[in-house]
């Protein structure tokens, strides 16, 4: 008899789509991407290493830049006999110095050393000032 009870029932099927393990599932989701998120860094910048020239110039103006916007330049090298770098205390009196002691030397590259404090602006800056009096090599001075 108890045969008979089931076939007089009528089923009726629902035509309803269960979202709540799929709201379970995205919540999962949007918690290890909060949570991975924080972990990248990219800010981070990889700088490519440079090897030393091959052969290294014997003398060149050198300019050091300071991160309080103070300056030297001399020339340095086997010819200057150990001439005392001159102090510039503005960005002009630098470059009017590097003007004159390009003048005087045409020939000369010039090498930047620019301190890890330093700003960016200013390095690159000099590099373009640099190129616009007409000194064809600049090279930048790194840690050995």
């Amino acid at each position: 008899m108890s045969s008979s009870l089931r076939s007089n029932r009528s089923r009726k099927f629902k035509a309803e789509i269960n979202v709540v393990p799929y709201i379970d599932v995205m919540l999962v989701l949007l918690v290890i991407f909060m949570v991975a998120a924080p972990l990248t860094n990219p800010g981070v910048i990889n700088l490519p290493t440079a090897e030393k020239s091959s052969l290294p110039p014997s003398e060149y103006i050198q300019i050091s830049l300071k991160p309080d916007a103070a300056a030297t330049i001399g020339i340095n090298g086997q010819k200057s006999g150990g001439a005392k770098p001159e102090s510039a205390s503005s960005r002009s009196d630098l470059l009017q110095k590097l003007r004159a002691i390009h003048e005087a030397n045409p020939d000369l590259p010039v090498m930047i050393s620019g301190d890890k404090e330093s700003r960016y602006d200013d390095v690159i800056q000099l590099i373009s000032e640099a190129k616009k009096f007409g000194i064809v090599r600049v090279g930048l001075a790194t840690k050995s």
